[in-house]
């Protein structure tokens, strides 16, 4: 019989990442492609624009005018929102079949914050009067959008509540708890995870500092629940991670 997690870490690898306490409910939302038709993908392919961006691009910035959305058919990208400060918190990691660019998506009013590339990405773009189109001649599409904006909805009220009622010290054990379950594999009584993020990109994520993020590893791993490489999280306990 295989365990729960282990069949999360089986379906949902390299699956968005973002604060939540619903495990089982992180990746909805990225089948926007996939619940069409071939024919009706053909269509919405041929209505967008395909386009690439290499790490590190800036996909679009809090503050410019809404043109449309983006459907990551590879890499990955992050969503992220700078305030007044300058000070950065990372909204969410996206993966290929979910789409960003929302919540405006036919193209209304500014983004209310940014996006970038973590990975080289493909994408294809669809402007909001292409999107328009599309709902109002493919059902389907609507429904599509409809279930991606309900992800959406549910991923940002998921990280208000999680900074609103978790101290930063859960939050990054809740962190570590997704990112094993996204993108780990089970070697053993062991979960390994290929490092892809850095201390900083955790710290964005959590609402902490770098400094913080590396003694609060620290001294997980003094206490046996992990080991970290340059390449690997080594997960050894994973219920001590637990809340």
């Amino acid at each position: 019989m295989i365990h729960p997690r282990e069949e999360a870490l089986q379906d949902n690898a390299e699956g968005a990442i973002y604060l939540s306490e619903y495990i089982l409910d992180i990746n909805e939302g990225s089948g926007f492609l996939a619940a069409l038709s071939y024919e009706d993908q053909k269509t919405v392919r041929k209505m967008g624009t395909r386009c690439t961006f290499a790490k590190g691009d800036s996909i679009f910035l809090q503050g410019a005018s809404h043109t449309g959305v983006w459907i990551i058919e590879k890499g990955k990208a992050r969503t992220y929102y700078v305030g007044p400060t300058g000070r950065e918190i990372t909204l969410a990691y996206w993966t290929a079949g979910h789409f960003i660019g929302g919540p405006e998506v036919f193209g209304r009013g500014r983004h209310v914050w940014s996006a970038d590339a973590v990975e080289d990405c493909e994408m294809v773009f669809l402007s909001g009067m292409s999107l328009q189109k599309l709902v109002r001649e493919i059902p389907d599409v609507a429904i599509a959008v409809i279930h991606g904006l309900i992800a959406k909805g549910k991923c940002y009220s998921a990280l208000i509540q999680m900074l609103g009622t978790r101290s930063v010290t859960e939050r990054l054990r809740q962190f570590l708890v997704i990112f094993a379950d996204t993108h780990g594999r089970h070697e053993g009584d062991t979960i390994i995870i290929d490092r892809t993020i850095t201390y900083e990109q955790i710290a964005f994520v959590v609402g902490a500092t770098r400094q913080w993020v590396t003694q609060t590893l620290d001294k997980l791993r003094a206490e046996g629940v992990l080991d970290i490489t340059r390449s690997e999280i080594v997960i050894r306990d994973f219920h001590a991670l637990e809340i």
